[in-house]
C-alpha cells in the first residue's frame, strides 16, 4: 500500500484558482510546470489541499534591486 489517503482532501482546479485568486489557466500552468503537484482522474486534475497550503505559505524570494 502506498499510503493512507483517507485524510487527504483534494481540490479541483477551479477551487484552487478561486482560493488563490488566479485564473484556472494559471493553475493548469502551475500543474504542468510541476510547481503544484496534482493527480489526474480521467480528464480532470485534483490537487491535494496540503500542496496549496504549502505553496501559499512559502515565503516569497527577496526581490532584487536594480540599479
Amino acid at each position: 500500500m502506498r499510503g493512507d489517503l483517507s485524510n487527504v482532501r483534494f481540490l479541483t482546479v477551479a477551487e484552487v484558482a478561486e482560493l488563490m485568486r488566479v485564473s484556472v489557466m494559471t493553475v493548469y500552468r502551475m500543474v504542468q510546470s510541476g510547481e503544484l503537484p496534482a493527480v489526474r482522474f480521467g480528464r480532470s486534475y485534483r490537487i491535494p489541499e496540503a500542496a496549496v497550503v504549502d505553496l501559499v505559505t512559502i515565503p516569497a524570494a527577496p526581490s532584487r534591486s536594480v540599479g
